[in-house]
């Protein structure tokens, strides 16, 4: 193959950065110094080709590096992988958090998303435009470069924001709130991140670093997991009972406190063992399409095709959601486990832990513990001395919603575009390079520790007979203790809110946005809506992944939804017609009513293009965009004064559920 490789060379920094992952080149056909034998025949081909889910890890290591990916960079790339610069390059800008044109060494991200807008962040988005320009500006010479970020999964802490800087080791730092001296010292000042020696992470005070206003930067401590927990140690808790109990950095707390108990009971009832009990405790999927777990687990299982796989998909990037963030920040070791039992059950001895790049400390917290694992003989040839072989590769993110959609993951792993794949061919029967996979979400997997260690039935026996188990609801917004919090399905919307505090002294509720940006409205006057799958899908609404946003009487309603709509348009992967299209067009009609343009125009118009999105968009990202919209004018009543088509605001109506792992899985068959 003729890769039509471009001119211009790598530094040494950059070749440095991507030797460093991908080990030294063998010859002048990868990467190397030519030489004599070179010209007599080619090394490489295949062997290269077939490691080109390293091109995203690559990128990174080269983003992480010096700030930005140069042409000589995507070069040396390229020929040490034997992929053509076109798709490189297409791969490459495919994500966010990518830069292909040179910037600062350090990237402020502020969030500007629903929960962090409703908290004040265009105030401080206006601190940053007069202090560094406009966003995705700056030279090399400018202190920091700056952008406009979806949900950086710290809602509870909102507004929240971001700083990254390229270096060896690269570094990072929060700042959750973000206050404007906060914001300076992020712009200006050093964030923590790994420890000195670049590999295992320094103690959970040390970093990341919060930057407040009066101190000196780094000189007081992020809030810790528990922070995230309001009611963190409390007797009931079954997922999060070792979230600030227990260091998330010593397996040897995590044992003391329980942990690997559940994979030894695996072991001893084997696969079909584990497979039974998962499927007799009616555990669903907790991303939002409530498919049986012990289902997908049996398919993929019994599948002649092999090798099999596991994926993890920890890309959490739905407005408003954070639980997975809480769990690998606060319990890594948890998700190694679940991660090994559910290999075992399916027969699969690789997993993947795909996380979102914007959560660089559960990335050191989960490198950590599977390194320890690793070490332990947890993972590895011999797991616990069974025979069973299993290990655990953890895969990067780079700021693309989409890549949560099961199939596009897929996509990201194998270094293609995220884009979502057409089924069928399902997962379970064709997925990961192809081959039959298993794709589950944090929450779900750590809820089959539990399911092991009570038993499939005593487990089915908490919650409802439709909805098992303990759930995670991230709450925030205008109540007085946002966090995230454990209730066993069946209590309600209510319930939720009032355990929060309810809204602040003097306010009152406006609406619920329930299940996040692909989720719907609902009005205080039915939080009595049970939470559960089927409680919330007969009030018309869905649960989603367990996002709770609370708006109050000061909530700016057209505001909101403009901003949900530029978030489904910022993010579509732009492959099918409706989505592409539809999102751009919805905005655009949101952004004419907020100018005060007529409803009896925009409205009918808005319901066009939201039924086209719906009824024909490829994934669930299509599919939902037009739900929370739909909500605030028929239940709500916004903007419907002058719709003729607009239904009586009243409970009820119809809801698309929201994306399973934030797109529709398996439970379309």
């Amino acid at each position: 193959m003729d890769l039509r490789l471009l001119d211009e060379a790598a530094t040494a920094d950059e070749r440095d950065a991507v030797d460093s992952l991908l080990g030294t080149p063998e010859s002048g056909w990868d990467g190397g110094t030519r030489q004599d034998s070179d010209l007599r025949y080619a090394r490489g081909g295949h062997t290269a080709r077939d490691r080109r889910d390293l091109l995203l890890p690559a990128l990174h290591a080269v983003n992480d590096r010096v700030g930005w990916i140069s042409r000589g960079a995507l070069n040396h790339i390229c020929r040490r992988l034997t992929v053509p610069p076109a798709e490189a390059y297409a791969v490459a800008s495919f994500y966010a958090m990518f830069a292909l044109h040179e910037r600062p060494r350090r990237v402020v991200h502020l969030c500007t998303d629903i929960a962090c807008a409703a908290a004040g962040s265009d105030g401080l988005r206006e601190r940053l435009a007069a202090r560094l320009g406009p966003p995705g500006t700056g030279s090399g010479d400018a202190p920091a470069a700056w952008h406009e970020s979806p949900c950086l999964g710290m809602c509870e802490r909102a507004p929240a924001a971001l700083a990254l800087q390229a270096g060896a080791p690269a570094r990072f730092a929060v700042a959750a709130p973000a206050t404007p001296g906060g914001l300076d010292a992020l712009a200006e000042g050093g964030p923590g991140g790994r420890g000195a020696d670049g590999d295992r992470p320094s103690p959970a005070s040390d970093h990341p670093t919060t930057f407040h206003p009066g101190p000196p930067p780094g000189a007081s401590p992020e809030p810790g997991p528990a922070a995230a927990v309001p009611d963190a140690g409390s007797p009931d808790h079954v997922l999060l009972r070792r979230i600030g109990r227990v260091d998330p950095l010593s397996l040897d707390d995590y044992r003391s406190a329980g942990g690997y108990a559940a994979l030894r009971e695996a072991l001893r009832l084997g696969p079909a063992g584990v497979i039974r009990e998962v499927t007799d405790s009616g555990l669903v999927g907790r991303g939002g399409a409530a498919f049986p777990t012990g289902r997908k687990w049996n398919a993929t299982a019994q599948q002649p095709d092999a090798p099999h796989y596991l994926v993890c998909n920890a890309d959490e990037s739905e407005p408003g959601t954070f639980k997975d963030r809480v769990i690998m920040e606060g319990d890594p070791f948890s998700l190694v486990e679940a991660m090994t039992i559910a290999g075992y059950a399916i027969g699969a001895r690789t997993g993947y832990l795909y996380i979102r790049g914007e959560y660089p400390r559960a990335l050191l917290h989960l490198e950590n513990a599977v390194s320890l694992a690793r070490e332990r003989g947890l993972l590895g040839p011999d797991v616990m001395g069974s025979g069973f072989s299993f290990d655990i590769e953890i895969r990067r993110g780079a700021g693309a919603y989409i890549c949560g959609e099961e199939t596009a993951i897929f996509g990201s792993i194998e270094g293609q575009r995220g884009e979502p794949r057409t089924k069928p061919p399902f997962p379970v029967e064709k997925g990961l390079f192809g081959k039959p996979t298993a794709v589950n979400n944090v929450e779900t997997l750590v809820n089959v520790l539990p399911v092991l260690l009570m038993g499939g039935p005593a487990y089915a026996a908490v919650g409802t007979a439709g909805s098992t188990g303990p759930k995670l609801f991230c709450l925030s917004g205008a109540v007085r203790r946002p966090g995230l919090y454990e209730l066993p399905f069946g209590a309600t919307l209510g319930d939720l809110v009032e355990a929060a505090g309810g809204p602040h002294e003097g306010r009152s509720l406006r609406a619920v946005l329930l299940g996040g940006a692909a989720g719907t409205f609902v009005r205080p006057d039915e939080l009595d809506i049970p939470l559960t799958f089927e409680g919330a899908r007969a009030a018309g609404a869905s649960l989603g992944s367990g996002v709770v946003l609370v708006l109050d009487d000061t909530a700016d309603l057209p505001a909101i939804l403009a901003r949900v709509a530029a978030f489904f348009r910022d993010e579509s992967c732009g492959q099918c017609v409706p989505c592409r299209v539809g999102t751009v067009r919805q905005e655009e009609s949101l952004l004419r009513l907020r100018s005060g343009a007529s409803p009896a125009a925009e409205v009918p118009l808005l319901r066009e293009v939201g039924r086209a999105m719906r009824d024909a968009s490829i994934c669930g990202l299509g599919q939902t965009a037009w739900n929370a919209v739909e909500s605030a004018i028929d239940r709500l009543g916004l903007y419907s004064a002058d719709d003729p088509a607009a239904p009586d605001p009243a409970p009820g109506g119809t809801a698309t559920p929201a994306p399973g792992d934030r797109a529709a899985t398996e439970e379309a068959r």
